[in-house]
Order: structure tokens, then sequence, then C-alpha cells
């Protein structure tokens, strides 16, 4: 069965940076669209940044440039967002999502992916 592991969420400070991490199982993500959300209560979810199946270059939502990268280690199986300059806006619950075919360029629309995992809160406050 395929399984998305979020993990590195918590409470950082305005300011702050985080890391976080969607491992996979089953699936291999090197040449997989893999892409980063959040939800935060009341709103709907929102795509943030998306590594390309095809080319493995970020796609990445306004409110996240410069701010946000998406990476991927192949030999770990594992993507990455890194965030910096967090702010209270950012307070949300993160999900990675995987497409369920290869060579695929991607999107930040939450309808296109078929793999989810269960999440990780991330919350800014000093």
């Amino acid at each position: 069965q395929v399984q998305l592991v979020e993990s590195g969420g918590g409470l950082v400070q305005p300011g702050g940076s985080l890391r976080l991490s969607c491992a996979a199982s089953e699936i291999r993500l090197d040449h997989r669209a893999t892409a980063w959300f959040r939800q935060a209560p009341g709103k709907e979810r929102e795509g943030l940044a998306c590594i390309s199946g095809r080319t493995s270059l970020g796609l990445y939502a306004d409110s996240t440039k410069g701010r946000f990268t998406i990476t991927r280690d192949d030999a770990r199986n594992t993507v990455y967002l890194q965030m910096s300059n967090l702010n209270s806006e950012d307070t949300a619950v993160y999900y990675c999502a995987a497409d369920s075919e290869v060579g695929k360029a991607g999107s930040l629309v939450a309808g296109y992916f078929d793999y989810w995992g269960q999440g990780t809160q991330v919350t800014v406050s000093s």
C-alpha cells in the first residue's frame, strides 16, 4: 500500500525556518510529480510547491516564492519543503501529495494528485 509520511512540523517563532519531509513507501518519487499543500482552519487546501516528475524543477505559488524551496532526495525517496521567514499566516496542516503516474509535470491543484499523506501541523507563534 502506498504511503506518504510527513514529518518536521512543529512550533516556530515568526521569522523562523522549518524543513518538512515527505517519505514515500511502495512508490518511487523520482520522476513523479510531488507537491506540498496546506490547509488552515476554515480555509481551502492551498497548493504551495510542486517538483516536476518530468524536469525536477519546482513550481511555486506566489505566496511561497522566495521563502519556500521544494527538493527531492532520490536516495532517501523523500521530498522536502524548506520554509523560511515564516509568519502567522503560514500556520496550517501541511500535506504532501504524489501523482500516480510518472513523468508528468505536476500541478498546484489538489485534484491532480492521487496519493496523500496524513499531514503535519506547523504553528507559527511567539
